[in-house]
């Protein structure tokens, strides 16, 4: 071999170690830079998903691959709670981490301009250096234009369009051809692509599964406009032939109603408005019908792709580990518990129990925890998510009136987590007459629930949810509920007093 020979052997070896030692440095500089810089935030919501509407929670045909893997990678919330059942309200406490009656987002009417006030704990996480990017939709009345603590800013008006959607972006209004679910998913991936190597925090508010219908600014649904569920083309009809067991409380007719309970007035003056107008309307769908349940679940599997499709990305860029990912709803919805369907809002489990799911592979391994399905169990508010994400990125805001999440999984014993929460509700905008006047305070306290219809004082109901989880026996006029009655009724002003108040 001749020294040209070896002379080039040698620089090629040398080159090789040099390559090698480059790339484990990049490797270590990479992760120590993971490491050492603030975790990323992905939140997603879903319109109106029940606590129970996927595979995992016991659908029994909705196929949800994508969602139940989070929870089998994460933590499944059973306990948690809507601070507001209602799309506006609670949208603005899950991004400030307060109390509607803080706020001021207390309806669905168009509150643009105070939607523009909210503290938002975006703003922290921006000032942080965190890039913070919105997508879908906002819904604090029907302005899309840009709110402050967002760097990206794609926004769909009002309650949003569910074929080919229009955007706000860049400071134009856009049709964008395609399903919303996907188009969402779309920028989602983008939004990641572009910013993967810094922190983040994403919000992606989804369209799904609310049916397309037209928002007026004073709340109520344009009746020009049909009201109707859309899935996605490729899911449209998948279970047309399924059928849905409905929980024990669910009424085929109004046949048991109480006129002396705030609920059988409520089922009254809905059936005095269906006499006026005609049976049958879209808008009322009476007890919920088999077609409005098949519906939503095919409409659910975009949403259920799209997070399969963003989970993926987070992995294959190797930023998975710590992404702190929550998954949940602004609301629930009734499948025909109590008589109801459209009305969302009322205080029942169906309503302002929320879906919650967290993955958060840095803190939350199934594998080290139980070596199964985590269910964390505490009572969880919507209120929560924001002072988890600013907790996580060590920072704090002191007008966030919830309760970071992250104890419950660094401790197991959890022995001072909230005994109790409140859930509150305003009536002002009224979408539909039959709702009129149903203002009202919830507190729970261990497994007793006290309904406070602030109207009606006279008509209060007392449930113990241990014995009866579907709210069918109401307690307050039992001697025996005296005591715990007085003592859930001085937890309410309690709490009450709370959420008026910031740290």
């Amino acid at each position: 071999m001749n020294l040209s020979t070896r002379i080039m052997q040698s620089h090629l070896r040398v080159s090789c170690a040099l390559l090698m030692l480059s790339m484990i440095l990049m490797s270590t500089n990479s992760a120590q830079s993971q490491n050492t810089r603030g975790p990323n935030f992905i939140l997603i919501v879903v319109d109106d998903m029940r606590w129970d509407e996927f595979s995992r929670a016991g659908h029994p045909y909705l196929e949800t691959p994508n969602i139940d893997q989070l929870a089998n990678e994460g933590a499944t919330f059973t306990n948690a709670y809507h601070v507001s059942p209602l799309c506006s309200p609670n949208r603005a406490s899950i991004l400030t981490g307060q109390y509607p009656s803080t706020h001021g987002i207390i309806d669905n009417v168009a509150r643009d301009k105070a939607s523009h006030q909210l503290n938002l704990f975006a703003r922290d996480l921006q000032d942080a250096g965190y890039v913070t990017g919105h997508i879908g939709k906002w819904h604090m009345g029907n302005d899309p234009t840009p709110r402050s603590g967002y760097d990206y800013w794609s926004c769909l008006p009002g309650q949003g369009r569910t074929i080919d959607p229009i955007f706000f972006e860049n400071g134009k209004l856009d049709t964008i051809p395609g399903y919303v679910t996907d188009v969402m998913t779309e920028k989602a991936l983008t939004f990641i692509e572009r910013n993967e190597g810094e922190p983040f925090f994403l919000y992606v508010g989804h369209k799904a599964i609310h049916p397309d219908l037209r928002q007026l600014d004073n709340g109520k649904a344009d009746p020009n406009y049909p009201a109707r569920f859309i899935p996605a083309p490729r899911h449209e009809g998948k279970y047309r032939d399924k059928h849905f067991l409905k929980r024990g409380n669910a009424l085929d007719s109004y046949s048991k109603r109480d006129s002396s309970t705030v609920l059988g007035r409520i089922l009254i003056e809905k059936t005095k408005t269906e006499n006026r107008i005609g049976r049958g309307d879209n808008l009322m769908d009476d007890f919920t019908r088999q077609s409005t349940i098949q519906s939503r679940a095919e409409m659910l599997l975009a949403v259920d792709d799209g997070l399969g499709r963003i989970v993926q990305s987070l992995k294959e860029k190797g930023i998975y580990e710590h992404t702190l990912l929550v998954f949940t709803s602004d609301n629930g919805y009734f499948y025909g518990e109590h008589g109801l369907s459209v009305e969302r809002r009322l205080p029942y489990e169906e309503a302002i129990k929320s879906p919650l799911i967290i993955s958060y592979p840095h803190l939350i391994d199934p594998r080290v925890l139980v070596h199964e399905f985590v269910l964390v169990h505490e009572f969880v508010l919507s209120i929560d998510y924001a002072a988890t994400f600013l907790d996580a990125a060590g920072l704090t805001n002191t007008s966030v009136q919830g309760t970071s999440l992250l104890p419950l999984f660094e401790n197991p014993k959890r022995d001072h987590w909230r005994k109790s929460f409140l859930v509150e509700y305003f009536s002002y905008e009224n979408p539909m007459p039959w709702l009129i006047n149903t203002d009202y305070k919830v507190v729970r306290k261990g497994k007793y629930k006290f309904i406070h219809w602030i109207r009606y004082p006279q008509k209060g109901e007392l449930y113990n949810l241990e014995d009866d989880p579907l709210e069918m026996n109401n307690l307050i006029r039992e001697d025996h509920m005296k005591d715990i009655l007085a003592d859930l009724k001085d937890e309410m002003l309690h709490l009450v007093g709370e959420s008026l108040s910031i740290r």
